[in-house]
């Protein structure tokens, strides 16, 4: 008989590009090696070049997909992405203490604010990012914003290491148990500098920057590899190194596709099992 692997459940919007969204994290689930469920907010028209348009999905159905899976299978830990509105976030906040998912409850919650696209446009209106602030920050165990996210969540411009923490203390006053302050938007660096505290304990995870622009579901993969490591039992600073680790070959191995922007691969996750496309 096989053994059951832990499971992760990634509550978020779909990409019909299979970059990002719903499509990322089940793929980063896999190659983290534990059994990956979804709750899908919303469905959107994507590809390469960009977002062409969404639907959302009605907050009743939202709701039951969490209660169907956790009801049933339970979750080790879970992460949200896009939640599109106010309205839906305030379901998945219900929807999650039901499930006992989040910090007042032993299963791990990751948020990833998905407030900002890649090039920095605001992505929910005001009482959404509002909802975010009172809803979900105060149920995280922790949140995962880029820079852009910190700017539209808090009102700080974040340019160094200095600002980094100044953001994640603020950030910590909403709520969630951990921060990770994302630096990868610091382009004039040549180090890409994260930094994870929880208000008493601060840690820089840093890497080297790689030259590439095919960088789409980044934020999407790095959360889901922390949520995945933190369902396998790690504590949060190992998980989120873990995460950093994986995320930095993802980009490495990152590929073109399409006219736009292409995806982070965890296709480096299958090594020679990988086959050669010009073979």
């Amino acid at each position: 008989m096989s053994r059951t692997p832990r499971t992760a459940l990634t509550i978020a919007g779909s990409d019909s590009g299979g970059g990002a969204g719903i499509q990322a994290d089940l793929r980063t689930f896999f190659a983290c090696g534990v059994h990956g469920m979804t709750a899908i907010t919303a469905v959107t028209v994507q590809n390469s070049v960009g977002v062409h348009g969404f639907t959302e999905i009605p907050t009743d159905v939202v709701a039951a997909q969490i209660e169907a899976v956790t009801g049933d299978m339970g979750a080790d830990a879970a992460k949200t992405g896009m939640l599109a509105t106010a309205e839906i976030i305030t379901t998945v906040a219900s929807a999650v203490d039901k499930a006992g998912i989040g910090k007042r409850h032993d299963v791990p919650l990751v948020v990833d604010p998905v407030a900002a696209s890649m090039h920095g446009d605001p992505l929910l209106r005001e009482e959404a990012l509002e909802a975010i602030r009172t809803e979900l920050f105060p149920r995280a165990t922790l949140v995962t914003p880029n820079l852009d996210e910190v700017r539209l969540l808090t009102g700080l411009s974040v340019t160094d290491v200095t600002e980094q923490r100044k953001a994640a203390d603020a950030l910590l006053e909403l709520g969630p148990r951990w921060v990770l302050v994302k630096g990868g938007h610091m382009t004039d660096s040549p180090e890409c500098v994260d930094l994870l505290s929880d208000g008493t304990h601060v840690v820089e995870l840093t890497c080297p920057r790689h030259d590439t622009p095919h960088t789409h579901g980044g934020g999407d993969t790095l959360a889901s590899a922390i949520t995945a490591h933190l369902a396998k039992g790690f504590d949060m600073p190992d998980a989120v190194a873990a995460g950093k680790k994986f995320i930095e070959r993802c980009v490495i191995e990152s590929y073109p596709l399409g006219e736009g922007v292409g995806p982070v691969s965890p296709f480096w996750r299958l090594g020679s099992e990988l086959p050669d496309p010009t073979a």
